[in-house]
């Protein structure tokens, strides 16, 4: 055949298909108040082997195909029916209560928790965010979850990923664990300097000190010095550039923002270049108490775990690709205590005021092993 008349067939055929999609999906829903009138669950694993092994064992060299679309289309019958059912959900409740009250726009102001000292650069994402918030300093960054969870403090601003370094896993790990939501994120330009006492030239250095998440924004300025300059971490930035300030021993410097030199009285050598990018951003999360959606808010943060089988991740990805949601970050990370198995961190451009977003994610959750979502914001 020629490939018109090859492609009329699969007209054809997918009109036909159509068809009969509507009718299995009309007859799901028909299903779907039958289980309710008689307290059935909707997910039957027995009735769905059967299915899947029926059509498998006729489909011959495209076995493997058929599987994936009949599981397909079962899934989405499972979805359709727990729309119409409205079946129990935690995270559906959790985003109803979150939507229940008109919180107004983002504040200004509140008592803001960062890690750090003065110079941070949470405490410049924490000032762009709340022009006239009043910042409390912790020494680590389960502190500030701490200080948020408990009430001490309204906000916390946490970086959690850098452009040239990744992640920041002690973040991530944390939100796995505390009782907090985002509510804005916030992307800063970070420009790193090598600062020292007043007069010491980069000869005299012999300890580099920073965080890990600068050092490693660094690394090749550090590499470039060889084995003579140690480095060492500090949990910040600002307060590395304090404890060279603070410290008798003039051959020590610290990688830090020039704003530090100006507070702690130190200089910036004129070296160059010490950061491997000049398109270095750190994302800024924003953590509140309470699971507060504020106008604008168009991306949303999960965290979840699968069954650890094939295709479990690809059937995640379906229900996000079904409606066209942009997928800007999946990350995974190790879970404690289980045998090279993950969990997943996701971020969705989307808004849980849109009812079938709201869909997606209850499916989610009765698909997923686990489900937590740690907010709805907007990232500026």
């Amino acid at each position: 055949m020629e490939m018109t008349e090859i492609r009329e067939n699969i007209d054809r055929i997918d009109a036909e298909f159509l068809r009969l999609f509507l009718e299995r999906m009309d007859l799901a829903g028909q299903i779907a108040k039958v289980k309710a009138r008689d307290g059935l669950p909707v997910l039957s694993k027995e009735r769905e082997r059967e299915i899947l092994r029926r059509v498998s064992e006729g489909s011959g060299e495209f076995e493997l195909y058929t599987h994936r679309l009949f599981s397909t289309v079962l899934e989405l019958s499972r979805t359709y029916q727990r729309g119409i059912l409205k079946t129990g959900s935690n995270v559906r409740s959790f985003i109803e209560k979150s939507l229940e009250s008109d919180p107004g726009l983002f504040p200004e102001g509140g008592l803001i928790a960062c890690q750090g000292v003065e110079g941070a650069y949470s405490q410049m994402a924490s000032d762009r965010m709340f022009p006239r918030g009043n910042i409390i300093y912790f020494k680590n960054f389960e502190a500030v979850f701490d200080a948020v969870q408990s009430g001490l403090c309204s906000f916390g601003i946490l970086p959690i990923e850098n452009s040239s370094n990744g992640s920041v896993r002690a973040v991530y790990d944390l939100l796995q664990v505390k009782d907090v939501s985002i509510v804005r994120s916030e992307r800063l330009c970070i420009s790193h300097e090598l600062l020292v006492k007043p007069g010491v030239k980069l000869n005299e250095v012999r300890r580099i000190v920073s965080h890990e998440q600068a050092l490693g924004q660094c690394s090749e300025f550090l590499k470039s010095l060889g084995d003579r300059v140690e480095v060492e971490k500090r949990d910040n930035t600002a307060m590395a550039a304090k404890y060279v300030a603070e410290s008798p021993d003039r051959s020590v410097a610290a990688i830090s923002s020039s704003n530090c030199a100006e507070l702690y009285g130190l200089e910036a050598l004129n070296v160059g270049r010490i950061q491997n990018s000049d398109n270095n951003y750190t994302r800024f999360i924003c953590i509140a108490k309470k699971p507060v959606v504020y106008p604008g808010a168009n991306r949303i943060t999960l965290v979840l775990s699968c069954e650890h089988r094939p295709g479990a991740l690809y059937d995640v990805l379906s229900h996000i690709s079904a409606l066209e949601l942009n997928l800007i970050k999946l990350e995974s990370c190790p879970m404690v205590g289980h045998d090279f198995e993950f969990l997943f961190f996701f971020e969705i451009e989307a808004s849980v005021r849109d009812p079938k977003v709201v869909d997606m994610l209850e499916s989610l959750e009765h698909s997923c092993r686990s489900l937590r979502y740690l907010g709805n914001y907007q990232e500026i």
